[in-house]
């Protein structure tokens, strides 16, 4: 039990592709989908009809009980409201957030990006595992930032507790 966070990413691929006898890799580019060979689609576990296939999701981020990155999440892309579901977060959001994760660190001072409590949130201290998970966010945002200047998906936060 705890608070768990997710930082999602939603591609739109479209529908409708005839994916018989194209080979490659699946690949998103600006230009579109290159889907894989149906081989190793057909390999898949699980039978997916490519067809109906519209959006592709995928993790970018988790965290375990970084209450400050949530309340941030919270505050800037949730409108205050703390209920669980997934919210829609712009780039400029992402790239605001690791800017403040830059300053924290840098300056050594966690009320730029302040701890909040919640039932099983964590600790509220800024101690390392604080800054830790501060400059671990800022990895994740950075390498979030340049995929994204590669080609645009929509980016979703989300977190269960």
């Amino acid at each position: 039990m705890g608070l768990d966070m997710y930082l999602n990413k939603k591609t739109y691929i479209g529908g409708n592709y005839d994916f018989n006898g194209i080979k490659g890799s699946i690949k998103l580019t600006k230009k579109g989908f290159n889907p894989e060979t149906k081989e190793v689609i057909e390999k898949m576990p699980i039978k997916v009809n490519l067809k109906r296939v519209t959006y592709i999701e995928e993790e970018l981020c988790y965290w375990r009980k970084s209450n400050q990155i949530h309340a941030w999440f919270v505050d800037n892309c949730q409108d205050g409201v703390d209920d669980c579901k997934p919210y829609y977060v712009d780039i400029e959001q992402i790239k605001e957030l690791l800017s403040l994760c830059e300053a924290v660190t840098k300056e050594k001072d966690p009320s730029l990006l302040p701890s909040r409590g919640g039932f099983f949130f964590g600790s509220t201290d800024a101690d390392e595992y604080y800054y830790d998970d501060i400059k671990r966010t800022s990895r994740e945002l950075r390498k979030i930032i340049r995929e994204y200047e590669e080609y645009e998906f929509s980016i979703f936060y989300e977190s269960s507790w």
